[in-house]
């Protein structure tokens, strides 16, 4: 019974800046890696960013030198800081966090998603 929150999407015009928040809550012994996904009206969902539990990142291409991932280990949450912001990224961004939740057992756990929308 893992829970993630998200937080922090809205409205904001082209250039401007939001920072995205995912908290997971719950029994959780530690968390291998967390990561946001993004998904826009008739589009596939994708990879946004990810980080592991030892701090590697990874960016899409789209994002990369204007997104920013980090994570907080003890409060179990991470942040997605987004610079520079384009119409294009406009979707609904979800958070996806991979917990382990004893010795043998992995989940894969999303969060309920975000709207961010880039408009003037």
């Amino acid at each position: 019974q893992v829970q993630l929150v998200e937080s922090g999407g809205g409205l904001v015009q082209p250039g401007g800046s939001l920072r995205l928040s995912c908290a997971a809550s719950g029994s959780i012994f530690s968390i291998n890696a967390m990561g946001w996904y993004r998904q826009a009206p008739g589009k596939e969902r994708e990879l946004v960013a990810s980080i592991t539990s030892g701090g590697s990142t990874n960016y899409a291409d789209s994002v990369k030198g204007r997104f920013t991932i980090s994570r907080d280990n003890a409060k179990n949450t991470v942040y997605l800081q987004m610079n520079s912001l384009k119409p294009e990224d406009t979707a609904v961004y979800y958070c996806n966090v991979e917990a382990q939740l004893s010795r043998l057992l992995l989940r894969e756990y999303w969060g309920q998603g975000t709207q961010v929308t880039v408009s003037s």
